[in-house]
């Protein structure tokens, strides 16, 4: 018994080591596949323990989490012939692990190389089909939903799922963009030179207006000031007329008296009249003899 005691250690560590080559875990985000002699013989195990045949079978796990793939900005033509570099993105996660395996042999690096021939296959399709306007206004959302069905379709048959196709930016190219930026700023020249002739006769327009509305508020000013001078004047008229023919010889020694005023007051020291002038009249003696 004592010399059998002594393999047990050793029997246990055996067991130990057949037990652990026998089985294998599969974590919460992973997926698996069992090879014997490099034939698939399961695959697609769910989470938790498994067991398999030491030594004969092997098991490969992948990460079945959603992978990004970062693709280099790619040039496209558009249906309108124009060159846009496109850079764009793309989500996928494992969903044939058997295909996975067969199609990649498990490499992420080539399975991201053929996602994105494929990828860049469907943009350049797509594109081909629209206008830039259309790539870059409310079409793009059904653009991406069909770029993500495109792709899907033609990732099947590498055993994973596109979940999410998404275009980050739309370049022109240096060439054109040089050129786009100089038609764009001719044509804001235009439209600013068209803007300020309209302006300039817009503002000829108003001031031609503005001085026929001057020139007939004048001239109507002018009117309203002569009408009032005329019924003015034919007042004083009517007045003086009035004025006369009730008391003549006074009105004419009131008028006499204004021209002597007038006279008298004009800034001069000398006069030179005949005594029998009339514009003394008033200045005579009952006689008729200037005082």
């Amino acid at each position: 018994m004592s010399k059998y005691k002594s393999f047990l250690p050793a029997l246990l560590a055996v067991l130990v080591l057949l037990i652990y080559a026998s089985t294998f875990v599969v974590n919460e985000w992973q997926t698996a596949i069992k090879l014997q002699l490099g034939s698939i013989v399961g695959s697609d195990y769910a989470p938790g323990l498994h067991f398999k045949l030491p030594i004969v079978q092997d098991v490969k796990i992948f990460d079945r989490r959603i992978q990004t793939l970062d693709a280099p900005p790619q040039r496209f033509l558009t249906v309108e012939k124009k060159d846009v570099i496109v850079d764009s993105y793309a989500k996928w996660r494992i969903s044939d692990p058997a295909q996975y395996f067969r199609s990649t042999g498990g490499n992420v690096s080539r399975t991201s190389r053929l996602l994105a021939e494929r990828i860049g296959s469907s943009l350049r399709d797509e594109f081909g089909k629209r206008t830039i306007q259309e790539v870059v206004s409310e079409d793009r959302t059904e653009l991406m939903e069909e770029l993500r069905k495109r792709s899907d379709l033609q990732a099947n048959e590498l055993g994973v799922e596109i979940v999410d196709v998404r275009v980050k930016k739309i370049d022109l190219p240096p060439e054109v963009s040089e050129s786009v930026y100089m038609r764009m700023r001719a044509e804001r020249e235009r439209v600013a030179s068209d803007l300020r002739a309209k302006g300039k006769e817009a503002a000829e327009r108003i001031r031609a207006d503005a001085d026929r509305q001057r020139t007939v508020t004048l001239a109507d000013a002018y009117k309203e000031s002569e009408q009032a001078r005329g019924e003015g004047d034919a007042k004083a008229s009517e007045i003086y007329a009035k004025a006369y023919t009730e008391d003549a010889d006074f009105y004419a020694f009131y008028r006499s008296l204004g021209a002597y005023r007038g006279a008298f007051n004009s800034g001069g020291d000398m006069m030179v009249l005949q005594p029998e002038s009339e514009f003394f009249r008033y200045f005579r003696s009952q006689s008729g003899e200037a005082p």
